[in-house]
């Protein structure tokens, strides 16, 4: 796989914060994705000029990649979470093993959103469907509601890393 990881330069972010973890300890307990994402959240937002608005936002998107990253059905290897911070844009990457399976359903639907082909008419038609939450759900909501940009990229190590850059910090009051 080719990554599709054109976003803003990388030596334009600093890294704020990294949690890394086994997947199996992250996967023991469903309120880690909760736990980890409101104290990343809380950590990064100590400088923002509405710091409590901006901490509930990306606390609400991270926690959705976390539980998109609880549901691998992989269950070795480790969960690296890292926040970096450029100007008024914060990324979130997040690296985890998954199957091929589970990678072709990353590929496809972040290359959909990429191309913005019908972003928005696909999200309401998710949300209006029968079936509960999806993960091209979420993928899309970060889209349409977060403005987000999303990326992937394949590592040596077998593992996926799901980049998503959020322009959250020029949010008004």
């Amino acid at each position: 796989m080719k990554a599709a990881y054109d976003s803003m330069a990388d030596r334009d972010f600093r890294t704020m914060i990294q949690v890394d973890m086994q997947i199996a300890s992250f996967q023991s307990n469903w309120t880690h994705c909760d736990y980890i994402a409101t104290y990343l959240a809380r950590v990064i937002s100590h400088n923002r000029p509405d710091s409590v608005l901006f901490s509930n936002l990306f606390s609400s998107v991270l926690n959705e990649l976390l539980e998109i990253t609880f549901r691998t059905r992989h269950r070795t290897g480790a969960l690296a979470c890292a926040v970096s911070r450029h100007v008024d844009t914060d990324r979130i990457e997040i690296s985890f093993a998954c199957g091929a399976e589970e990678r072709r359903f990353f590929e496809t639907n972040v290359s959909r959103i990429r191309s913005g082909e019908d972003l928005r008419a696909r999200y309401l038609d998710s949300l209006s469907g029968d079936v509960g939450p999806s993960r091209e759900m979420t993928l899309l909501e970060l889209a349409v509601n977060y403005r987000a940009t999303l990326s992937l990229r394949a590592n040596e190590d077998e593992t996926l890393t799901l980049v998503v850059d959020l322009p959250l910090g020029g949010l008004a009051n």
